[in-house]
């Protein structure tokens, strides 16, 4: 199951990334249907199938439902497609195209998800420790940060959100680095966060923003660090 689903998949990054170039999207959008690139997209998805497979035409009922179930989820999202839903229609296309994917594995090797296994602790420690270094963690952080929060700091020249996805960011990659053993990661990560914030610093007319970012970065490592090492902890009373 697994070696089919990872041609599968490898044939779908190839068709819909690698040799999709920005001109054939910018045309599918503008023309839709009409688009010939969007015929040339599909015919790649064929070709790449037929690669990863070595031409193996006992897979023809996968390669029409593929081909076919490509061919019109892209015409749906062609169809569908404004500025302001864009994000949420790519990350639905791709979930489409993988679920396609899963059906088409299970009809050449069937296989069964057991709804038993979401239940699994090691699971559930897993999905609650990542909630708790993403979510959690910025509500905790912005919590403890308001008392200290200055005007100055929502400036119309940054990115929106962009400090929340940025921490959430940092501490997952920390989290990883914890559990992979592998802490020599974290002074890195540390290292090139003081680079990039060292214009802000050295701009700032007083010390109130630089202790704001020491507090907000000191406070963020920590709770992952937390989490990370709660998690190994638990983990090993589990197993």
């Amino acid at each position: 199951m697994i070696p089919l689903f990872i041609k599968l998949i490898l044939a779908h990054f190839v068709g819909d990334f690698l040799l999709q170039p920005e001109k054939w999207v910018l045309h599918k959008e503008k023309h839709k249907h009409k688009s010939k690139f969007l015929y040339y997209h599909v015919l790649i998805h064929l070709i790449a199938l037929l690669l990863v497979l070595q031409f193996n035409f006992d897979y023809w009922l996968g390669f029409l439902i593929i081909i076919l179930s490509h061919y019109i989820i892209d015409l749906i999202k062609l169809k569908l497609k404004t500025k302001s839903n864009a994000r949420r229609l790519f990350a639905l296309d791709q979930l489409a195209h993988f679920i396609i994917i899963a059906i088409v594995v299970s009809i050449y090797e069937p296989f069964e998800l057991n709804i038993n296994s979401f239940y699994n602790p090691i699971f559930l420690l897993f999905i609650t420790t990542i909630l708790g270094v993403t979510v959690v963690s910025s509500i905790i952080m912005k919590t403890v940060i308001s008392k200290w929060y200055f005007k100055e700091d929502n400036s119309n020249l940054s990115l929106e959100n962009a400090g929340a996805f940025i921490g959430i960011l940092e501490r997952l990659f920390v989290f990883v680095l914890i559990i992979t053993n592998h802490w020599e990661g974290i002074g890195f990560l540390i290292a090139a966060k003081s680079v990039l914030r060292f214009s802000d610093l050295s701009k700032a007319k007083d010390r109130k923003l630089t202790e704001y970012i020491l507090i907000g970065t000191l406070l963020s490592y920590g709770l992952a660090v937390l989490f990370g090492i709660s998690y190994q902890f638990l983990l090993a009373y589990i197993r």
